[in-house]
């Protein structure tokens, strides 16, 4: 097939789970890719060295040809200066994008902004491209939990719900990274033979199936404790306080429990200010980690903790680390409601707990304690097996190769 790629973000900006990666092995598998984007500028606003924006510019990344076309770029807090971003990209790559791709058989357009849809919009009409439309975050949904729209959002939630419905009417198939994602756009009138729910992957960097490094543990204040890790950012989104109460609540009768919280963020300050007022000794403070430092450790966790604050959003949201830490093989608690804890359940890889509950977190925790090591270890593997099933990168692409190869086959 000849696939073609229209994505707000690609190499060398970070673009994890549909970039180069993707896009090379999807050529690895026999088909052709070409890609439809911006000037790089994400995350930080600026064009990267060595690009200058200009009309159209073409380039071929490792064996993958890009086009390139103007944007306004800008990435901070400013609504107007991120709708100048979207929208522009979305005109410009409408505008020249027809006339400067090749053809293809199908376009896979990856969400980042909703704006990005458009441009398939404009594809379909003028080149009769059929597109997937990939969805990692629901539109207006997630801009109202940021706060772009202000205060008064009646105008800006009518506008963009209007785009989504347009594009959702206009796409051959339409992906969602969660179950909780396709109920919601069935709700809004999706035919359910549209959607198909395909799990994101995480990164091969964050898995550690070996044995325990003890020298590692000892040095980073591990050893011979009870260690529940969260690894990531700590934002108001994370609602961590929580799970310092938590601690509080374990501290007599479970002393050997170690709350290890590990990366950076606005609230980590907030959170050691809070851990020194409360006399917690049973909590542990770790510096942001590089990729290739963190599976070890992770690996040295009884158990590794994902908690979110109790907002409906993420109720319909799997949060990055959930995947990571079931191919790390060991158990998971999952402190998310909705689709994240049904993952975790339904895989037999961990237990869930109240978000932003301390005596719900509390009680999950003891309930692994009580575990035998061996009990333990089986609900590792399970989340092992779980992933690799499907969850993996493979599983994933076989999963997308298959819409490709339906969409165009029904087209013909």
């Amino acid at each position: 097939m000849r696939i073609l790629f229209i994505t707000h973000y690609f190499q060398p900006e970070p673009n994890f789970f549909f970039g180069l990666p993707f896009a090379k092995e999807l050529v690895r598998r026999g088909h052709t890719v070409e890609v439809l984007t911006g000037f790089p500028n994400y995350p930080g606003g600026k064009v990267y060295p060595g690009y200058k924006i200009k009309f159209h510019q073409r380039e071929v990344i490792d064996g993958i040809p890009v086009s390139r076309v103007p944007l306004y770029p800008s990435h901070d807090r400013s609504s107007i200066k991120r709708v100048l971003c979207y929208s522009s990209l979305a005109l410009s790559a409408s505008a020249i994008g027809p006339f400067a791709v090749q053809s293809a058989d199908v376009a896979f357009v990856v969400q980042g902004p909703a704006t990005i849809g458009l441009p398939a919009c404009t594809m379909r009409l003028l080149r009769r491209i059929p597109f997937v439309y990939n969805i990692q975050d629901l539109w207006p949904d997630s801009l109202l939990s940021t706060g772009m729209f202000g205060d008064q959002p009646g105008v800006g939630m009518k506008v963009v719900h209007s785009c989504c419905k347009y594009v959702y009417s206009k796409a051959a198939k339409i992906t969602v990274i969660t179950p909780g994602m396709k109920s919601t756009l069935l709700q809004r009138g999706v035919p359910e033979d549209k959607v198909d729910v395909i799990y994101n992957w995480c990164d091969d960097a964050l898995i550690c199936r070996s044995e325990k490094n003890e020298d590692l543990s000892k040095s980073l204040g591990m050893e011979g404790k009870f260690n529940v890790v969260f690894a990531g950012n700590m934002g108001k989104a994370q609602a961590m306080g929580a799970v310092l109460d938590a601690a509080k609540l374990l501290s007599s009768n479970y002393p050997q429990v170690q709350f290890v919280l590990i990366g950076g963020g606005v609230e980590v300050e907030p959170l050691k200010q809070k851990a020194k007022d409360m006399n917690l000794a049973n909590i542990l403070f770790l510096p942001r980690k590089p990729i290739s430092e963190i599976g070890p450790i992770l690996r040295l966790a009884d158990v590794l903790l994902v908690h979110l604050k109790d907002d409906p959003l993420f109720h319909i949201t799997i949060p990055s680390k959930t995947q990571a830490y079931m191919a790390t093989g060991r158990p998971v608690l999952i402190g998310v409601k909705g689709d994240a804890a049904d993952l975790v359940e339904n895989a037999n890889a961990g237990l869930s707990c109240e978000p932003e509950n301390p005596q719900s977190i509390a009680g999950a925790v003891q309930a692994f304690c009580e575990m035998t090591q061996s009990e333990r270890d089986k609900i590792g593997e399970n989340g092992i097996a779980f992933y690799e099933q499907e969850l993996s990168f493979s599983t994933a692409v076989k999963k997308y190769e298959k819409i490709f190869e339906s969409v165009t086959k029904t087209q013909k």
